[in-house]
């Protein structure tokens, strides 16, 4: 693997980053991420480009607008640090590169919709849906190309196994909402498309991650017993964390 490529998927993920900023911001909201052009909220001046380079802008801007002085809020740089990092480790991860593009556009997707998760407490149908859909129709394309009708079961067979898995939960437990469910099949799909193992993986950390952070809010009091916790980002954190461990994280925990 090159440098070279390394370095592309660090410029291309931090670009992709600063466009998930705009995603978590707008879609809430309803608004277009097309249209109008990037401004600051505060007084409406649109972002000039030399001021939307992703994390380097904020730095040099010193976190205030150029404009109005405004504070311009850490969690953008974040936002773009984290996309790059991940697309970098996706291509260290993968040695494939549609393996390594697979992956870094679904874990991209993921974070936007844990922010979104975490600002709303929803899971937007508008990025889940579609998300799924370019997911599935990525995994038919290349099995396509492949002759490898394999990669469509087990995907298929995946993403519906965490759907109703969820969906059982959900029925069951009456605290967490479709959203979820909806996004657990996305998750079933993504790593299905790996291996049916990290599928396993994926459900098996969000719920563990899940947990010990729910212990930390009510040990902390920054939550109550009947106080709602978004799922979203724990499922996303899973499937994440799943792509990168390998199919190793269930055989050991699980002593298959």
């Amino acid at each position: 693997m090159t440098a070279l490529r390394v370095v592309a998927f660090g410029l291309f993920g931090g670009a992709i980053g600063s466009f998930l900023n705009v995603v978590i911001y707008r879609v809430p909201s309803g608004l277009s991420v097309v249209k109008p052009a990037s401004a600051c909220p505060s007084c409406g001046a649109p972002i000039k480009t030399r001021d939307n380079i992703p994390v380097l802008s904020w730095f040099l801007l010193r976190g205030r607008c150029r404009s109005c002085d405004a504070a311009i809020s850490p969690r953008y740089p974040v936002v773009e640090a984290a996309t790059a990092t991940l697309w970098i480790g996706c291509t260290l991860r993968f040695a494939k590169i549609e393996e390594a593009v697979f992956a870094s556009l679904m874990v991209s997707t993921l974070l936007a919709l844990a922010m979104i998760d975490i600002d709303t407490r929803r899971l937007p149908n508008s990025i889940v849906l579609p998300g799924t859909a370019v997911a599935a129709l990525w995994v038919i394309v290349l099995a396509a190309l492949t002759s490898d009708g394999r990669l469509v079961v087990r995907a298929a067979l995946c993403g519906a196994a965490a759907f109703a898995l969820l969906f059982v939960i959900a029925l069951v437990s009456g605290g967490m909402g479709f959203g979820d469910v909806k996004l657990a099949a996305f998750i079933g799909i993504l790593t299905g498309r790996f291996a049916w193992q990290l599928t396993v993986s994926a459900i098996l950390i969000a719920f563990i991650g899940g947990g010990l952070f729910a212990v930390v809010l009510l040990l902390t009091r920054r939550a109550g017993r009947k106080s709602a916790m978004p799922f979203g980002p724990a499922l996303a954190f899973g499937a994440v964390a799943a792509l990168f461990l390998g199919t190793g994280f269930v055989h050991r925990t699980l002593g298959l």
